[in-house]
């Protein structure tokens, strides 16, 4: 089993945080401070292969990632956690639940996405990993170019510059194994619609309203899915909603940790 690095702060219920490619658990910082302030236990994994967590192996795809997560929270002892993702974090998410719905005591799904990639997107995926591979030195500048633009929303690009330095120096940061792993890991993710459709927990699906990754649809789609979703959507942000106006987010998830802990003390 793949080892993750583990940032786990503060007392109570728990919420675990999964980040985006090509970060690391950092991009989540300012969402776990605001949990662990109101009363929450936060666990940020660096998933394996990102940040300080060792680096990925065999075949790629989600589900070993998805079980390293679950292991994280097994060998602490949990039955239940909040669980949320952003982009690939919440696909990562989705595999947990695929798997281990019963671990779930809400959801939250931030500007990603439950359905399986188009023949395109997958294309697109594989033109990606090939290009770091066949010139790794020249990984950081590959991303900065065709990952970079998408992550963030024209707002942020255009008058947010310390958030666009400090995306790049995540991205720069990205081992080039790692980065093409996961490209064909999400190239390969299966539909999860039906794995939304039996959720019946609360759950949250948070937007910015400049994704240009994951559109509106596909948040409409999810919520149509889940039984008890509701929609927050962030406004002049794009697919790094928690990163681009953390403010915003931090306050949607303390708002919807409120109601979770109301539901499971009445």
């Amino acid at each position: 089993m793949t080892s993750m690095h583990v940032r786990d702060e503060g007392e109570g219920p728990v919420a675990v945080l999964l980040h985006a490619f090509p970060c690391d658990g950092r991009m989540w910082q300012p969402q776990a401070t605001v949990l662990v302030e109101a009363g929450w236990r936060v666990l940020v994994p660096d998933l394996p292969g990102f940040g300080a967590s060792d680096p990925v192996a065999g075949e790629p795809s989600l589900l070993p990632v998805a079980e390293a997560v679950i292991a994280m929270v097994d060998d602490r002892g949990i039955d239940r956690c909040v669980l949320a993702g952003v982009s690939l974090g919440g696909y990562v998410a989705m595999s947990v639940l695929s798997s281990r719905p019963d671990l779930a005591a809400a959801v939250v799904l931030c500007d990603t996405k439950a359905t399986a990639d188009a023949a395109a997107a997958r294309d697109n995926r594989e033109r990606l990993a090939l290009m770091c591979e066949e010139a790794p030195d020249q990984t950081a500048r590959i991303l900065e170019q065709s990952v970079l633009p998408g992550l963030l929303g024209e707002t942020t690009r255009a008058s947010r510059p310390e958030v666009v330095l400090r995306v790049r120096d995540w991205l720069a940061s990205a081992p080039t194994a790692t980065v093409a792993w996961y490209q064909r890991a999400m190239a390969a993710r299966p539909d999860s619609l039906d794995v939304l459709q039996g959720l019946d927990v609360p759950a949250l699906v948070v937007w910015g309203d400049e994704d240009a990754l994951s559109a509106r649809a596909e948040q409409d789609l999810m919520l149509e899915r889940l039984v008890f979703g509701d929609l927050a959507v962030v406004k002049a942000a794009g697919h790094l909603a928690n990163v681009e106006c953390p403010d915003d987010v931090s306050l949607a998830l303390r708002r919807f940790g409120e109601v979770v802990r109301g539901q499971q003390t009445s």
